[in-house]
């Protein structure tokens, strides 16, 4: 299989933690989306990453609809599910992906205003995932599943702009942050994502024309209680 792909796309990310927590052999494929290559148009009908090209040559867009392909042609990642406990766990996993453009929207706010109005539209989101989590340390008990999957990408991120800036989009939230810590230790986002991606993420989205970029320049946003594109799909 080959993810065509662009290096800090959410979406594309959300596949590829999927195939490494299956163990499925993948390549990837990085073009630029300034520059999409004619090839790339051809086989994607809405000219959006990802798309997964299948061992047999199909050409599959749109991430929930490769998320489920993934999910019914090889061995599923949680075996034994009954169909409400699946249809529960896509509900899950939605609320995660439908947030992954509201979050990048928030670390490429310009000012601390908007930094502020656009991180506060995440803060239901956490809040309903923190009165969710229990005790285990996965989303449904000691193993990675779907829906730690989707939210991996959130909480990634999330910490990468934590570490470089200072500026915690989780916040008080004991569960969620034990989570992403847990996450963070499987090493699932490390192998999720190119070699230098951490690098490509903090130039685009800590760079001066941000207000995280120049809260990381200056050593870090203020000490404060702090509100908790269309390229990919």
């Amino acid at each position: 299989m080959k993810i065509v792909s662009f290096n800090i796309c959410p979406f594309v990310q959300r596949v590829a933690a999927l195939l490494e927590a299956k163990n499925l052999p993948y390549k990837i494929e990085f073009i630029s989306l300034k520059d999409k290559p004619q090839w790339f148009l051809d086989i994607s009908p809405i000219g959006q990453v990802p798309v997964l090209i299948t061992d047999s040559g199909q050409a599959l867009f749109e991430s929930d609809a490769i998320v489920e392909y993934l999910e019914e042609a090889y061995p599923p990642l949680q075996p034994g599910l009954s169909p409400e406990e699946k249809a529960t766990n896509r509900a899950w996993s939605y609320l995660a992906t439908k947030n992954y453009l509201v979050q990048c929207s928030a670390q490429r706010s310009a000012d601390q205003t908007t930094l502020s109005e656009r991180a506060a539209k995440l803060n239901p989101v956490f809040d309903r995932i923190e009165q969710k989590l229990g005790d285990t340390r996965f989303f449904d008990g000691d193993a990675i599943g779907l829906v730690d999957v989707s939210w991996l990408v959130l909480l990634h991120r999330a910490e990468i702009i934590r570490k470089h800036s200072g500026y915690d989009f989780i916040g008080d939230r004991p569960k969620l942050k034990a989570w992403q810590s847990n996450l963070m230790q499987s090493g699932l986002a490390q192998k999720s994502v190119p070699a230098d991606f951490e690098d490509a993420f903090v130039e685009f989205y800590l760079s001066g024309e941000t207000y995280l970029g120049r809260c990381k320049a200056s050593g870090g946003c203020p000490s404060e209680k702090t509100e908790i594109a269309k390229a990919c799909c």
